[in-house]
């Protein structure tokens, strides 16, 4: 592994001067934090794609075979980097698990409908990286030389990549994006009757016993228009919505752009962590008054309950795949602050079990438990059946496998995944036996009203468009 300091640049500039080159990778932490946003990671020019879509893997489009987690260990394999300290990612896939993965690791029901806009598994694999410490203000290029594995070639391969990384990086910036796009119509698979009457349906599925909690989603789309710049879109939104687990993912036909406040796994040696958002409410402009939502939140009853189950969901999940005793609950039940939102947040953590790794934690615990519900697998037939279309990648998780066996991904919520025609963004919560219909359908317009405001949806805080299912 090689690398090289380069003068201090802003994660978006960095980001902008790399999108030149294919197959960008952004991980931002737009909203900045001691621990949870100190760097972000902008990767391009990947020199390896995988994919996994209708029960094929794929690596460069050839066939890989075996299952999907399988499938990729072994594309992963002949890159293997011993982990160095002060490097938090020496390279590596970046990526996502799309919801409907579960499908693949649980017997679980299928959708009965499915737009095809993703693949299951999509994960780009990176020789060269720009890491950006926003608390110590640098900028460090890694690279490792793959796919090359000799000595010489790889150092050769190496030196030439940070040339040409750091040429781009210490570019001019090209001139301003377009001007935003005219406002988008959403159109919902739920109008609001629909979605109460969802919401009563989960309670009577609790009533008779079949489950605890179920998480139940809006899928909103719209129309894009000639020329729409999915980057742009993406600088308005870490604007309106900055987060700790920001990204923004070119693929080949597919862009993502997400502002998730929502880590699903991290792993780090053999130390797990889990931090799942249960409780929401919105937070308004009067400092006295958010400050006293937040205490509400906090004291609610109903949300409390809603995190707690989720919680013990997670020790359950994480148990499988983790040594005897080390599954912890540090922080039950936190507040965390957002731009638009105040969360209910807790951090489960474990000790992953000697000869397992970051795929085989995958594996145990996908997909989270905090965007299905409890018990899980059920909830997860409960919400195929009332939501009726696949989510796709909502739900999954977006983040970075480092060739160094390390893994950090976040939840994929209030993401938006376009195709050259279509923007589909999702949003949802959870329902318990306290739940009430309305204000459950006014909370997932209030986690989606950000990420509409990037697209200059005019009044910011207007609804939707409602179609019916």
């Amino acid at each position: 592994m090689w690398t090289r300091e380069i003068p201090y640049l802003d994660a978006i500039a960095a980001a902008e001067r790399l999108a030149r080159l294919p197959g960008l990778a952004f991980l931002d932490s737009a909203m900045q934090h001691d621990t949870l946003g100190r760097s972000s990671t902008v990767a391009a020019d990947p020199f390896g794609r995988f994919r996994y879509r209708a029960g094929q893997a794929s690596l460069d489009g050839r066939p890989v075979p075996g299952g999907p987690i399988a499938a990729l260990r072994a594309c992963l394999a002949p890159y293997r980097l011993a982990p160095e300290a002060g490097t938090p990612f020496p390279g590596g896939a970046i990526g996502y698990f799309a919801y409907d993965l579960g499908q693949s690791l649980e017997r679980v029901a299928a959708p009965p409908r499915r737009a095809g806009l993703t693949d299951d598994i999509a994960f780009n694999l990176y020789d060269t990286v720009l890491t950006i410490d926003h608390e110590a203000g640098t900028c460090r290029l890694v690279a490792t030389g793959f796919p090359e594995t000799g000595p010489d070639a790889r150092r050769a391969r190496a030196e030439a990549r940070l040339d040409a990384f750091a040429a781009l990086l210490a570019a001019p910036a090209e001139p301003g994006r377009p001007a935003p796009p005219q406002p988008l119509a959403w159109r919902s698979n739920f109008d609001r009757p629909a979605y109460e009457a969802a919401v009563q349906r989960v309670r009577d599925y609790i009533r008779a016993g079949d489950i605890y909690q179920a998480n139940i989603a809006q899928r909103f789309t719209a129309d894009l228009p000639p020329g729409f710049d999915p980057f742009a879109l993406y600088h308005r939104l870490r604007e309106t919505n900055p987060a700790t687990f920001g990204a923004y993912l070119a693929f080949e036909g597919l862009t993502v752009a997400s502002s998730s406040p929502e880590r699903f796994l991290k792993l780090e040696g053999r130390h797990v962590e889990t931090r799942p958002i249960k409780g929401t409410v919105r937070r308004v402009g009067d400092p006295e008054a958010d400050r006293a939502l937040g205490a509400a939140l906090r004291a609610n009853a109903k949300e409390r309950a809603e995190n707690i189950m989720i919680v013990d969901l997670l020790r359950n999940d994480l148990s499988r795949i983790c040594e005897p005793h080390s599954v912890a609950v540090p922080v039950l039940c936190g507040l965390e602050s957002y731009a638009s939102v105040h969360h209910l947040v807790s951090v489960v953590t474990g000790t992953l079990r000697a000869g397992r790794d970051a795929l085989d934690l995958i594996a145990a615990t996908f997909p989270g438990g905090s965007i299905t519900g409890a018990p899980k697998l059920r909830a997860m037939d409960i919400i195929t059946e009332i939501e009726g279309d696949a989510r796709e990648l909502y739900c999954g998780a977006i983040g970075r496998i480092g060739f160094d066996g390390a893994l950090d991904t976040a939840i994929a919520i209030r993401t938006v995944f376009m195709n050259a025609t279509t923007a589909v963004l999702q949003a949802g919560g959870g329902v318990t036996l306290l739940s009430e219909p309305g204000p459950e359908y006014e909370e997932t317009l209030t986690k989606a009203a950000r990420v509409f405001a990037a697209f200059e949806a005019a009044p910011r805080d207007a609804a939707p468009r409602e179609a019916a299912r």
